[in-house]
């Protein structure tokens, strides 16, 4: 293990957050224009220790919990949001894996270690063609068949954040079995047989690199069938697991909101029409449409506030509600940059200001399983039966 990494403290300082943050904004734009890979911000994520966050002390992480995992997702998203996205991937992956006992204990030490010594990151690739994404139930197409004392895997993934620069594709597939099981195989992203389809032309996010991966009979050992089980066992949802998912893509889209907030506060402060001979901030309009911008994002921070220190006192968390607040958060997110733009018109739409970028991204937010349909009438099938 290497020792820089090792004995890591569990809070970032503020320091090196606004370093990072100033450091990537100087870049986003170029990235977001080209949607290319930011290679260069996990290289200096990785020199301070953030690529292992959420890695076990004993491993040489951090150990953080979820309220300062969201902290640094949030000073992270507003130098770079997609990079801020492949982030979180790496958080949930290591604050999963941490509390999963049915990953084999050598494996979940290998990626853990890796995330520590070099910076190894690792995502769950689970969207296909033909699926979907699997919130909404269904098997994937992806199959692995036992071959002698390994695997073969082959499949068809969409959307797979953070491809170019993965060590391991946490792959959701079936055995080629008439009763199959379902789950997760680790496959290293350098096994031959692996290919990535550069298909990502999105209308925001474009730096995350969520590009097709294709598998052909992929081999992977036989212990790299992380976690099997029969479908309907997936059926029940982690609520730890949910929560770490919201508050991390809550905190993520919440600092785009409050970025466009802050440029259009700037914005009205300092443009003054000829004709009004005065900044628009004088304005009854502009300080009340400030006020409505700056209340959605207050609801924000408390509605964030509250799940962390939730999720880390160990309280209930039923899941219907904690979707209900991803469906809040990034709903106002969206409405807070909406406001923005409406009041600027032209100027927040050219592409030589920022807030269109932030209004591109921070629509992403309703991409993210489980959209909004499902959130809400999963909401009402428990309020029925809890009425």
């Amino acid at each position: 293990m290497s020792t820089v990494h090792a004995l890591r403290p569990k809070y970032v300082s503020d320091e090196i957050l606004s370093t990072l943050r100033d450091r990537f904004a100087i870049t986003v734009a170029d990235h977001d224009r080209d949607a290319s890979f930011p290679f260069e911000n996990f290289a200096a994520l990785h020199e301070h220790g953030l690529l292992a966050l959420t890695v076990a002390e004993e491993r040489g992480g951090s150990g953080a919990g979820l309220g300062e995992a969201c902290r640094v997702v949030r000073e992270i998203a507003k130098g770079d949001p997609s990079t801020a996205l492949v982030l979180i991937m790496q958080y949930m992956v290591h604050a999963d894996v941490r509390g999963k006992d049915r990953w084999p204990p050598h494996i979940r030490r290998k990626i853990e270690t890796e995330a520590v010594s070099r910076g190894a990151l690792a995502n769950a690739l689970r969207v296909e063609p033909e699926l979907g994404t699997p919130s909404r139930g269904g098997l994937p197409a992806t199959i692995a068949r036992r071959n002698g004392e390994g695997w073969l895997v082959s499949g068809h993934k969409l959307f797979s954040t953070g491809s170019p620069i993965l060590s391991y594709m946490i792959v959701w597939a079936r055995t080629e079995d008439d009763d199959p099981l379902v789950g997760y195989f680790l496959v290293p992203s350098d096994s031959p047989g692996i290919s990535i389809e550069k298909t990502w032309n999105h209308a925001g996010m474009r730096a995350s690199g969520s590009h097709d991966v294709i598998l052909e009979n992929v081999t992977i050992p036989l212990d790299h069938a992380v976690d099997l089980r029969r479908p309907d066992e997936w059926n029940e949802e982690n609520s730890l697991q949910v929560a770490w998912m919201v508050g991390l893509m809550g905190s993520l889209y919440d600092a785009v909101a409050q970025q466009g907030r802050d440029w259009f506060a700037q914005f009205a402060r300092t443009r003054t029409p000829s004709n009004l001979g005065a900044p628009l901030s004088t304005l009854y309009r502009y300080q009340e449409l400030l006020g409505r911008i700056d209340a959605l994002l207050l609801n924000n921070r408390l509605l964030l506030q509250d799940l962390t220190r939730r999720a880390e006192a160990g309280a209930p968390l039923p899941s219907s509600e904690t979707f209900l607040l991803k469906y809040l958060i990034t709903g106002n997110a969206i409405d807070a940059v909406a406001l923005a733009i409406e009041a600027t018109g032209n100027p927040g739409l050219t592409r030589n200001n920022p807030l269109e970028r932030y209004y591109r991204d921070v629509l992403c937010s309703r991409a993210h399983a489980p959209q909004n349909d499902s959130i809400l009438s999963l909401a009402g099938r428990t309020g029925f039966n809890r009425s």
